[in-house]
C-alpha cells in the first residue's frame, strides 16, 4: 500500500443496521454494498514487522493522510461489471476441468461433449460463470504444451456459446489465452497472475477481457513443499498490488482486473486459513476479489475427510465465511450447493427477502 499502510475493512453491517449506520456516516460501504464496515485495522510497516491498530469508520474518513484516502476510496467504490455482469452480489464460478488429472474431478468430463454436458448443468444450476481449464495446476503436476492445452478447451468454450454463463478461460499461457479469447471467452483466469509466459500481459491487454490475477507461491510442480511467509496476509497483498500496478503501466485498467489471493497454491494449512479471515483487506485493492477453496485439501486437513468430492460441507462453510466479508466471486465444483447456500445466507443476513435476485 501507499506509504506502508494498510486497511482492513472489519466491523461488517447487514441489512437495516448497515442503511442506517451508513446513512449517520458511522460506516462506509464495502466496494458499494450491500455490506458495510464501521471499523478499520490499520496496518503499518512491512511484513512480519507491522504494527497494527482498530480505527472507527467516521475517523478514517475524517483523516488527511494520502494513505488512508486511496484506501478508503478503493474500499469503498462500487465495482465496474465485469463481462456485463454486475457484481451487486455474490457470482458463482462454476468449474470445468477438461483434463484427466485435476486433484477433484480429473478425467470425469476429459471430453469435448462430456465437459461440454457438464458445463450446460453447471450453468442451469445457476452458475455466473465458467472457468474452462486444461491443464491442471494441482499441487505436484507438470505442466503441458499449449497445443495440447488448447486442443483441450477451445472445442468447450465455442460449445458453451449460448448457455446463459459468462466463459472463462483458466490458462496461464498467452498463445492459449488469445486462441480462447478468439473462440469466445470472457474473462482470462491465470494462476500465475500473467508471470508465467513473458507474452501473456500484451495478450491480455490486446483482448480486452477481464483477468483473473491468481497469487502463487512457486511452481505447481512444487508449490507445497515448502512454502514459507514473514506474513502471508501483507505479501500477498504485496504481490497482487505489484501485478495491478504492473498491469496498468501496460494498459490494463484496475477495473478490468479480478485479485485471487491463491488458496492452497503454495500455502500451509495455517497459510490459508489466515488468508480468509483477513481477505477483506483486499478489498483496498480497489478490484473484484475471486476466492477459490472449494474441496482443496486444508478443508480435509479439518475435517478429516480425504476424498475431495466428499468436502461439500466444508466448501461450503469456507464459501460464505469469504462472502461474510465481501467477496464477489466463489469458485466452486458444487454450484447448485452452493447457490442455494448463497441465496440462504444473503436472505437471512438482509432480514427479507424482498429485492434479493
Amino acid at each position: 500500500m501507499p506509504d506502508g499502510v494498510y486497511l482492513r475493512p472489519t466491523g461488517l453491517l447487514h441489512g437495516q443496521t448497515a442503511r442506517v449506520a451508513t446513512a449517520h456516516g458511522k460506516a462506509g460501504w464495502l466496494a458499494g454494498g450491500p455490506l458495510a464496515f464501521s471499523l478499520c485495522e490499520v496496518i503499518e510497516g512491512e511484513p512480519g514487522r507491522a504494527k497494527r491498530r482498530i480505527a472507527a469508520y467516521g475517523e478514517l474518513a475524517a483523516a488527511r493522510e494520502r494513505a488512508i484516502t486511496v484506501a478508503l476510496e478503493r474500499i469503498t467504490h462500487a465495482r465496474d461489471p465485469l463481462a456485463g455482469l454486475s457484481l451487486d452480489r455474490p457470482r458463482i464460478m462454476g468449474v470445468v476441468n477438461v483434463t484427466p488429472d485435476s486433484f477433484s474431478d480429473g478425467g470425469l468430463h476429459n471430453t469435448t461433449e462430456a465437459a461440454i454436458a457438464h458445463g450446460a448443468a453447471l450453468a442451469a444450476q445457476g452458475a455466473d460463470i465458467l472457468d474452462i481449464g486444461g491443464e491442471s495446476t494441482r499441487p505436484g503436476s507438470d505442466a503441458i504444451d499449449a497445443a495440447r492445452e488448447a486442443t483441450r478447451i477451445l472445442p468447450v468454450i465455442e460449445g458453451l456459446q449460448g448457455v446463459g454463463a459468462v466463459i472463462s478461460a483458466d490458462s496461464r499461457k498467452s498463445d492459449v489465452m488469445r486462441r480462447a479469447a478468439e473462440t469466445g471467452a470472457h474473462i482470462l483466469n491465470d494462476v500465475s497472475a500473467l508471470t508465467f509466459d513473458e507474452e501473456s500481459l500484451s495478450v491480455a491487454v490486446a483482448c480486452g477481457l477481464p483477468v483473473v490475477l491468481m497469487h502463487a507461491q512457486g511452481d505447481p510442480k512444487t508449490m507445497q513443499d515448502s512454502p514459507a511467509y514473514e506474513d502471508v496476509v501483507l505479501e500477498v497483498f504485496d504481490f497482487l498490488e505489484m501485478r495491478i500496478g504492473m498491469c496498468e503501466a501496460a494498459g490494463l485498467s484496475r477495473a478490468r482486473i479480478i485479485v485471487d489471493p491463491g488458496i492452497g497454491f503454495g500455502k500451509t494449512l495455517e497459510h490459508n486459513l489466515a488468508l480468509l479471515e483477513a481477505i477483506s483487506l483486499f478489498h483496498s485493492l480497489g478490484t473484484a476479489i475471486l476466492v477459490g477453496v472449494s474441496r482443496k485439501r486444508f478443508i480435509g486437513t479439518l475435517t478429516g475427510e480425504d476424498e475431495p468430492r466428499k468436502r461439500l460441507a466444508g466448501s461450503l462453510a469456507a464459501g460464505l465465511a469469504a462472502v461474510a466479508q465481501g467477496v464477489q466471486i466463489l469458485r466452486v465444483h458444487d454450484v447448485r450447493e452452493t447457490v442455494n447456500a448463497v441465496a440462504v445466507w444473503r436472505a437471512a443476513t438482509n432480514g427479507s427477502s424482498t429485492g434479493l435476485v
